[in-house]
């Protein structure tokens, strides 16, 4: 009942964990039963907890781990012992950016758990992310974003490149004006620490991509 999901291609593992949900969750229960954490805010005692929350009128929970090449030591050590005879009402699902099994947690883990190898996706940079939100394309806009983060991108040089970007674009004053009130507002919801910055950014991208409740 653990899955380690390694390599860097956002989109086939999108759809193979949705295609978990679909199998182990009801769609209505789904809020109750689905916990995404992200591994270098998560806590031992945090993780701990998430494990022994019962299903709400179903068999199984499903919990998923971003980042988890970033765990915490202690929790790392506590992961290994549990896949080891991990509880039957939860699905473990670990998703670490990085595909080499000469990495010691993720060697040992791959011994217990289901690991799935997903391919190296191609580089991106802001660029390739202004280009994606020029199409409308909030999807693919969104897996850029993730992979940049994934790979250390700071948010301010996200924010930095998008900005830069828009110098040569064709868009409107009125367009640049809400691109840039949006860009504004997610600078000081990153900075003032009233968002977590990749959730600060994933609001930025849909109301980039025209998703968003229009500007007052």
């Amino acid at each position: 009942m653990v899955y380690l999901f390694l390599g860097q291609d956002t989109f086939s593992k999108e759809t193979q964990f949705k295609s978990l949900k679909q199998k182990f969750l009801e769609p209505n229960l789904e809020q109750f039963n689905l916990d995404v954490l992200y591994a270098r805010e998560l806590t031992l005692k945090g993780l701990q907890e998430r494990l022994l929350c019962l299903p709400v009128k179903t068999a199984k929970r499903l919990i998923l781990i971003k980042e988890a090449q970033d765990l915490k030591e202690d929790v790392r050590d506590f992961i290994l012992k549990y896949a080891i005879k991990p509880l039957p009402q939860v699905i473990l699902v670990l998703d670490a950016w990085q595909q080499e099994r000469s990495n010691e947690f993720i060697n040992r883990l791959s011994r217990y758990a289901k690991t799935l190898t997903f391919k190296t996706t191609p580089k991106v940079d802001s660029f390739t992310l202004s280009r994606s939100i020029e199409l409308r394309r909030p999807d693919y806009a969104l897996r850029i974003l993730n992979q940049l983060l994934r790979e250390g991108e700071r948010p301010e040089r996200i924010l930095g490149g998008l900005r830069f970007s828009w110098e040569r674009s064709t868009a409107s004053p009125i367009e640049m004006r809400r691109r840039l009130k949006l860009l504004l507002n997610c600078d000081r919801d990153i900075k003032t620490g009233r968002l977590n910055p990749a959730f600060a950014l994933e609001k930025l991208i849909i109301g980039l991509c025209g998703l968003s409740k229009p500007l007052h």
